[in-house]
């Protein structure tokens, strides 16, 4: 018997040493992951709309936790997580393998000073790591563009969910020997192996925070005003096809979230689907100056009404059989005009320049979702088309599809996808440079400053309908509409007021779009006077001087 044991025992020691003693390790071996930083996401002059700050994770080991109710009631104070949904994470469970779970999450992002008050509670079985958690010093500011992001940071909404994979980075991992039980710590000068973390990259937007918490604060004052119940503000830079401002109301506070309905965290200037209404004659006016159906200085005599099929259109300013400028028809926003000049055009151009004035299909500027709007081929149209498409009806669109149209217009006819996005940053430092922007040249640049002399007269004439946009010391070229808001392919009862603008007239450096959904109201009295604001800021902001030259005399009525 001795003789046996003795043998066996000189088995154990000498043969299969290696496999025991690895057995022994891989008993006391942990893994964690290291958590990659995720890049933060600036303005055009580097200050953060959102970035990463230092946190803690809070972790539990199920097997040394020895009262799950009691850790419970400790900790829900200070992580804010239910007492019941603790006490199930730190219970004893098996995990799929068949072994004990020694690793559970019980909360992320935690800060510094509330770890310290968990570790102070010194519970067996409970710690803490090194983390982060999002902060948004703007509270509210561009939050509809941003978006958000989840507890463990991965994007859900906005500019974070669409560019998350260039934001999140790789996590790493760290295998170590640990103690147990009294010992419930990493074994010093044991095993330990560690896969470094990479950090995500940073985005650099092309929106201006100063200019964006401006036309933030006059859009929210201008839709309680006028009981708007979403509205949106959009400003370009038109060479560049930049946006230095986008902003939406309603809007929420990033950092609560969760506080505010999915509907105040959209993003209305890619969602907002409308019938544009007038503002969409520039486009047909465009049209018409290039293909020769018009010039600056056409006179036609005007009846009160026209009528396609069984629908009678009529001008809120009649001709009553006039001679009427096409200055003049701009200003008064003539209904009757507008569908004299696409009956030349015809409905196939009437579509062609739609598709070239970007209409149709989303810009592609960077938000994720972005509605493409809806133009009708002309196979599709009816009997009453010819009326109310010119017009701006039976057309969807977007306010910065809008905002394009009128850029390409004082951009001398050249469409500039709107962007974004101005570089991206890699955790090397080096700044990437995304691909050049989309261009095309829709109308000549002659007829483009052709039709920015016809649209300076919607601010200029008396009782035109853009008088309220008006700027002291600046030239303002411009269009009003009223239209209606498009919720599943229905009209829902209001108005879409908007009014687009660029400015300065004689040499546009930068354009504002405004859109209201309101109970009621046109976009002369609604929106040409946060137009007039936002732009004003903008044109002072940016230092650009004022109109040298007076804005020339028109004549409606010849």
């Amino acid at each position: 018997m001795f003789a046996c044991i003795g043998i066996r025992l000189v088995t154990l020691q000498m043969l299969p040493t290696p496999a025991y003693a690895d057995g022994g390790v891989n008993d006391r071996l942990r893994t964690v992951t290291l958590f990659a930083s995720r890049g933060g996401i600036y303005d055009r002059s580097g200050v953060p709309l959102t970035h990463s700050v230092e946190a803690r994770y809070v972790f539990a080991d199920p097997t040394l936790v020895k009262d799950p109710k009691a850790a419970a009631a400790k900790l829900s104070p200070l992580l804010g997580v239910a007492r019941s949904d603790l006490e199930a994470r730190m219970a004893k469970r098996n995990l799929p393998g068949g072994t004990p779970s020694r690793f559970e999450w019980l909360a992320r992002g935690v800060p510094i000073e509330k770890a310290n008050q968990v570790m102070a509670l010194n519970i067996l079985g409970i710690g803490v790591d090194h983390d982060e958690r999002r902060e948004i010093p703007g509270a509210d500011l561009a939050a509809n563009l941003i978006g958000i992001t989840g507890e463990d940071l991965t994007g859900l909404e906005g500019l974070e969910m669409r560019y998350d994979d260039v934001l999140r980075g790789t996590n790493g991992k760290h295998r170590f020997e640990y103690g147990k039980n009294d010992l419930n710590a990493p074994i010093p000068g044991g095993y330990s192996q560690v896969v470094p973390a990479k950090p995500g990259s940073s985005l650099t937007l092309t929106i201006d925070r100063d200019l964006q918490y401006e036309i933030q604060r006059s859009l929210s004052a201008n839709a309680k005003e006028h009981k708007a119940s979403m509205a949106a503000a959009v400003v370009l830079d038109i060479k560049t096809g930049e946006v230095l401002a986008q902003a939406s109301q309603p809007t929420f506070n990033a950092a609560d979230w969760e506080d505010y309905p999915p509907v105040d965290r959209e993003d209305a200037a890619t969602s907002f689907v409308v019938d544009p209404g007038s503002v969409h004659k520039a486009i047909i006016f465009g049209a018409g100056l290039e293909e020769g159906v018009i010039t600056p200085k056409t006179v036609w005599k005007i009846p009160s009404t026209i009528t396609k099929a069984d629908v009678t259109y009529a001008d809120t300013h009649p001709a009553n059989n006039q001679k009427m400028s096409m200055a003049g028809a701009l200003a008064y926003s003539s209904n009757v005009t507008t569908i004299k000049i696409a009956d030349k055009l015809g409905p196939q151009k009437v579509y062609d320049y739609q598709l070239k004035f970007g209409l149709g299909k989303p810009t592609g500027e960077g938000m994720p979702g972005e509605a493409s709007g809806h133009v009708l081929p002309p196979d599709e149209w009816n009997g009453s088309s010819p009326g109310s498409i010119p017009i701006g009806h039976s057309v969807d669109v977007t306010p910065l599809q809008m905002a394009a149209v009128y850029a390409a217009i004082a951009n001398d006819g050249k469409w500039v996808q709107p962007h974004l996005i101005k570089d991206t940053v890699n955790a090397d430092g080096s700044h990437v440079a995304p691909p050049a922007p989309e261009t095309r040249q829709v109308i000549s640049p002659q007829h483009a400053a052709d039709l920015r002399y016809l649209m300076e007269a919607v601010t200029t004439i008396p009782g035109a309908t853009g008088v309220n946009g008006r700027i002291k010391g600046y030239r303002v070229a411009g269009k009003t509409g009223t239209g209606k808001r498009v919720v599943n392919g229905e009209y829902a009862p209001g108005d879409v007021a908007s009014f687009i603008g660029m400015a300065p007239a004689e040499n546009p450096r930068y354009v504002v779009a405004v859109f209201a959904y309101t109970p009621g109201g046109g976009g002369g009295d609604v929106t040409a006077p946060a137009f007039r604001e936002m732009m004003q800021y903008t044109l002072q902001h940016y230092r650009v001087p004022p109109s040298t030259k007076a804005a020339p005399k028109y004549t409606a009525f010849p």
